[in-house]
Order: structure tokens, then sequence, then C-alpha cells
């Protein structure tokens, strides 16, 4: 027995970590795909010294603003949610769709590193783009623009250059994909690479399935691979030499670069922006054909990618709520669109569109596929407008309570719906009339606030500059020196000047509990990992955000908020300063 098992250990000592994880854990594993968890129901409560306020969401720490490393703590939610299998797809035709357009740079290819083909791009290489400098230089140049929504906009016309974002939307969002060819492989140059890849499993925060999924596809069959525990950089690049690729899960959790850049996007799509980062190595591929419940921007970072997008094969898959599960290659037909991604390319496609991607012999390849719009359809808004419609109607109208007739059951339901009756045809007009007048009772307003309320919980915190760091509380120093306490005061008066730190960080909701002030500065990098953050504010401080809001992105100074007196002018700017929510437009204190 002794011989027998050191003869197995010998044997494991000559396995690769895939034979390994095959021979004990077996080639089974449920995929986890999507991320869409639902916001919790409580919310713990603090006072405020605010009057009359209150602080929700927890007590955690601001979020800090962008570090030079990756963080040395990152972590994701235990319960990730599972792809929703859908039924046995039925192959059937489907309406004629706008083609799939490819746009190509109208001169030689612009000026930029040559592409590294078989190798990793340095972390923070500054490549090509539309002004030089990558996208680091890009960040740098957007900044300098004051009002987010701007730099939003101008991110999104970025990204889809040489096409503008006004032909994108008519054309191609929701209806068909787009091909970007850019013959510049620095175009991305400074997003993410596999220098970063590794980076991230060497600070040691990374683990198996939690953050980073290990994957195959190979003669129809699609396996994870995932042991437990750490991801640690031998045993993970071990699995891409033997043909895995490596899916990076929320890489905004360990790049600041992505962060910063999803972080301005998720304004222009007004709907969470979100990322994965996939590592194939030459000649393999790492997924089945499948559709995803999102629109997916594809930006080749390293190598190159064949790629096969098809287009939804029935009407019920057009745009639809959810993922599908893994297909077959005999349920895809004709692609509209096959392709080769090289660095500096862009492919979208809305969701619904199968999609395949599959590396050549010759090259690795790395893209993040930039995702937003799950779950944000009109239907989804209906889904919260119309219970909140009825709940209303119930409470104001007295044609709602009124009670159904004593004998519906007999000539209503499926099995009378052939049946000529009068009863019948009178039932379903009162159904018709009570479902049109549902309409005068739907509170939409509301209801978009608590899309908006949604919104803002999934967001990314801010990234600051300098500037707006040294003007924000995060650049307060306050601090310990000669045994005490230095420079702890905010001393905010009726004449400093205070904006909004983005247009998009905060929310008025009308709730039962009082008028809550959502907002995205105490947010996690790691999706949920956070409850909803929020102030409690009284009535009377409505008008004073709202003026807010309308300002922006020019200063106020604090006594014209309308405010009944100074004191609750001061308070309320002092409150929202402590939350980094305003900014001054000087320091308030010199270190």
């Amino acid at each position: 027995m002794a011989a027998m098992a050191a003869e197995q250990r010998r044997e494991l000592g000559r396995l690769s970590a895939l034979a390994v994880y095959r021979r004990v854990a077996g080639a089974g594993r449920m995929e986890r795909r999507r991320r869409g968890a639902p916001l919790p129901a409580g919310r713990k409560r603090a006072k405020a010294r605010l009057r009359g306020g209150r602080v929700g969401g927890g007590g955690s720490e601001p979020e800090a603003p962008p570090p030079a490393a990756p963080p040395s703590r990152v972590e994701l939610p235990v319960e990730l949610p599972v792809e929703l299998p859908l039924e046995a797809p039925v192959e059937a035709p489907v309406d004629p769709r706008p083609e799939a357009a490819v746009a190509e740079p109208d001169a030689k290819p612009r000026g930029g590193p040559k592409a590294m083909p078989g190798g990793p791009r340095p972390a923070g290489e500054d490549g090509g783009g539309v002004s030089g400098g990558g996208v680091s230089g890009l960040l740098r140049r957007l900044a300098r623009l004051e009002d987010s929504r701007q730099r939003a906009a101008e991110l999104f016309r970025w990204l889809l250059v040489p096409v503008a974002p006004a032909e994108f939307l008519g054309r191609h969002w929701e209806q068909a994909p787009l091909l970007v060819r850019r013959g510049d492989p620095g175009y991305y140059a400074g997003l993410f690479s596999t220098a970063d890849f590794d980076a991230a499993l060497r600070g040691g925060d990374v683990h198996f399935g939690t953050h980073l999924d290990v994957t195959s596809y190979a003669e129809g069959v699609r396996e994870t691979h995932n042991p437990s525990g750490r991801a640690l950089p031998a045993v993970v690049w071990d699995f891409y030499q033997n043909g895995c690729s490596l899916r990076l899960l929320c890489p905004q959790a360990f790049s600041p670069t992505v962060w910063h850049f999803l972080s301005i996007l998720q304004e222009q799509f007004g709907s969470m922006a979100g990322a994965n980062t996939y590592l194939t190595p030459p000649g393999t591929q790492g997924f089945a054909p499948h559709y995803d419940d999102i629109e997916a921007f594809v930006l080749q970072l390293e190598g190159k990618k064949h790629w096969r997008v098809y287009r939804p094969r029935r009407d019920a898959e057009v745009l639809p709520q959810f993922s599908s599960a893994n297909l077959t290659q005999a349920e895809l037909g004709e692609p509209v669109l096959e392709t080769v991604l090289e660095a500096g390319d862009l492919l979208y496609f809305p969701r619904g569109f199968i999609h395949q991607g599959d590396c050549l012999p010759d090259a690795h390849s790395l893209h993040i596929t930039v995702s937003s719009y799950q779950r944000n359809s009109w239907g989804d808004f209906l889904e919260k407008l119309l219970p909140a419609a009825l709940q209303m109607a119930l409470e104001e109208d007295l044609e709602y309570r009124r009670g159904l007739p004593m004998d519906y059951l007999q000539y209503m339901g499926v099995a009378n719906s052939d049946t000529v009756d009068a009863r019948r045809t009178a039932f379903v007009e009162k159904v018709q009339s009570l479902i049109k007048k549902l309409v005068d009772y739907a509170p939409i307003d509301a209801a978009v606030d608590q899309r908006a309320k949604s919104f803002l919980h999934d967001c990314l915190p801010p990234v600051l500059t300098q500037s707006e760091k040294a003007q924000s509380v995060y650049g307060f120093p306050a601090r310990w020196q000669d045994g005490g306490p230095r420079n702890v005061d905010i001393l905010i008066t009726k004449d400093t000047e205070v904006r909004l730190l983005r247009h998009g960080i905060v929310r008025l909701c009308n709730e039962e509990a009082g008028v809550m002030l959502y907002y995205t500065t105490e947010n996690s990098r790691v999706y949920h990992k956070e409850e909803p953050k929020f102030l409690e504010l009284d009535p009377e401080y409505t008008d004073s955000i709202e003026f807010l809001l309308s300002s922006y992105p020019n200063h106020v100074i604090v006594d014209n908020l309308p405010c009944e007196t100074l004191e609750e002018k001061i308070s309320l700017a002092t409150l929202l300063f402590e939350k980094g929510i305003l900014t001054t437009k000087k320091p308030l204190a010199q270190v």
C-alpha cells in the first residue's frame, strides 16, 4: 500500500494542474456568467448631524481615490447569481434585420506601437489612440472637462471612432453588430494587459470561482475547471499553458484604469457598466456559442481572435431578458458576421446575438468585454411601475375594490374561452377598462426614481483627479501630529463656493419613510459589496439638492442655497462635503 501511494504521488507530480483537477474534481462544473443580484431588502441607519436627517447603507469608510497599485484586499459576494437556462431552443426564421457593418479607417493606419503577438504588453504602456497617449492619455484629457456628462459623452465617442455616436445609436444599438477596424494596435494601450493580469494574480487576492474562471471548449464540450481557493500564478499559468482560457471577473476591482474607464462610461449609459477580461491561448476556444442579456463591446487588447456572430434564431430571443444556456454548433445557422479582431479593433453586438470566439494558432488573445443595459428595458421599468399603479388605484378608486361577479367562474376560464356569452364580453370589457384606467394612477416619476436608485447602487464610485481630491474631503489635511489631531474642523462658511463632484452621483427619492438622497461616493469597486448609501433629509432641504443639480457644473456660494436659515445652509453643505458629494472651488485648508 505504501509503495502504491508513493507511486501515485510521483504520478501526480508529473501531471499538470488541469489533469489533477480532472482526476480529483471531475469535469462538470456549473458556469456563472452574469451578475444581476437584487437589491438588499434591509438598510442600516445611523443618526446624521444634519437636523432631522439619517444616513444609511452601513458604516464603511468612503472609497479612497485611485491607488497607485491594485488594492490590498478585494472581495466579491460569495453568492454569485447562476445563469438561468432557457428551454430548448426551437429553430425558426426571424424577420430580416440590419446587416452587420464594418468601419475601416479612411487613411493609412495611425501611428502607435507595433503589435506584440505572442507576448504581453507592459502594464501602463502608452500607445496610440485618437490623439496619442493611449487610454491613460485619454483619461487625463477627459479630466480637464468640467462636466462629468461631457466626459462620458467624449469617452463614448472615443470608443466608437470613426463611427459617430448618432450613427451608431440609429443603425446598430439593439439592432445589428458593428465591427470597427482601426489598424492601430496601441489604441487601447494602458487599459489592461497580460502584465496587469499577472500583477493581479501576484497581488494574492484573486480566488478561483469568485474572481477567476478557468474554462475550455473542445469537441463541443464546455468545461469549467475551477479548483478551490486562491488563484496562485503558478497554478493559473499552468492551466493556461495546457490550453485553458482565463476569465477575470470584475477587473475594475484590480485595475485602477479599468475602474476609471467604467466609472465615466456608466454615466453615458445611465445603466451599470461592467467588464470581464478574457485571456485565451493560441489555437483554443474557451466558451461555447451562446447569447447574453447585455449590450457587448469587445475591445481587442492584445493578439487576435476569430469571431463568429449569428442573428437571434427566433423573435423570442431578440433582446432577451436572460442569457442563454450553452448552444451546440448545429443550432447556429450561418453567421451574420465573421472576422478576426486584432489589437485596437472593436466589435459590438446586441443582446440576443449568438457569438463565439476562438484563437488562431499563431497568437494568444486578450480582450475586455464592456457590458451594459442588463435588465434595463421598458418591460423591466413596467415591473416597477405597474404594481405601484395598481396599489394606488386600489387606495383611491372604488371600482378596483368592488367584488367580482358571483358567477364569473361559470363562464370565464380556458374551458369557456370559445363560449359565446354576453357575460364574457362584459367581463373582458370591464378588465380592459380597468387596465386602461390604471395609467391615470401610474406614478411614473417615482418609478423612474426607484430605477435610478437601483442604478446608483450598481454604480462604481467616482475616480477623483488630483485637483478634485484637493477640493474634497478626501484631500482634507486632518492628521495626527505632535500628540494630537490637527486640521480636523471643516470650516464651510456662507461664502464658500461648492458644487457636486459629479452630476450623476446623487438621486432624490420620495419614499414612504421620507425623502432619501442616494449617492455613489461610498460605493465599492466590487458589485454590491456595500448596501445602498443614502441620507434621509427633511423635505425643506430638497430645494437645495435640486438647486445644486441644476447649477452643475457651476459653483454656487453656500449662502445661495434655498434653506430657511444660514445655519441650515452650512449644516447641509458640511454634511454633503463630508460624504464626498460636494467639492469646494478652493481647498478648505492647506497642508
